[in-house]
């Protein structure tokens, strides 16, 4: 095995990884840097989700290597993938999938107080970041309760209360309609830089590709290209209006 590059928090090298006898990942390599908010797009089937599920340690691939700030991910046993994932990654999926006996905010508080925060503590994060996604109303609701927007909004306040180092968001704006998608976006953008927090997302949108430094592209399990990282005031503008939504 070869360590990653210093300069990426997240690093991996010829994946693999089948179905049976159906390849999803064939070959993929790439880095991420920290701090960066990388978009992998492609049509439906293209390998996305596989190629997530395998970065954030949900899946072994079946060949190739995963580190994350240097450590080797694809040889650690379950319950330390487990533990990372609690203590270090973020996930949003395209579906919220929130516990419905909860409320909202303990929805969005849940990986804290699973890490051991204090339940004042993890209240207060929780409920500020309901607030910033415009779903504090609903604070005390339970899911049943919420549409699916707002389930969305507290499923993304759930990954950002955590203040992971890298949040993998599979299609987050699938269910929501275009103006709350684009809201939703810009605080999850916001929030990245301003935490520090790694971003990796997917996306068949090209607005939401838009808001990410740089974007890769898969085809059938296999990259087929890349789009370099935007540059100049466009993006200097970019990241500013950005930042006011948070």
């Amino acid at each position: 095995m070869v360590a990653p590059p210093d300069n990426d928090v997240l690093w991996a090298r010829g994946l693999h990884h089948m179905y049976g006898a159906t390849a999803a990942l064939t070959g993929v390599s790439l880095g991420v840097r920290e701090g960066e908010i990388l978009a992998v797009t492609g049509p439906r089937g293209s390998g996305k989700t596989t190629l997530l599920k395998c970065l954030s340690g949900q899946l072994l691939p079946t060949e190739g290597e995963i580190w994350f700030n240097s450590a080797p991910v694809h040889t650690l046993s379950s319950p330390s993938r487990e533990r990372l994932r609690l203590d270090r990654f973020g996930w949003i999926d395209t579906e919220p999938h929130l516990v419905p006996e909860l409320t909202a905010w303990e929805n969005a508080a849940l990986p804290l107080l699973l890490r051991g925060t204090g339940h004042r503590a993890a209240k207060d994060t929780a409920i500020e970041w309901l607030e910033r996604l415009d779903v504090g109303m609903c604070a005390r609701h339970r899911p049943a309760r919420l549409d699916q927007s707002q389930r969305q909004r507290v499923a993304v306040a759930r990954a950002l209360a955590a203040a992971p180092r890298v949040l993998f968001a599979d299609e987050p704006t699938a269910p929501l309609h275009s103006a709350d998608g684009t809201q939703v976006l810009r605080t999850l953008a916001a929030a990245a830089r301003s935490h520090d927090i790694t971003v990796v997302l997917t996306t068949y949108e090209p607005q939401v590709a838009a808001l990410a430094d740089r974007t890769i592209a898969l085809f059938d399990g296999r990259r087929s290209g890349a789009v370099p990282e935007t540059a100049g005031t466009s993006d200097k503008e970019s990241r500013a209006a950005c930042s006011l939504s948070v």
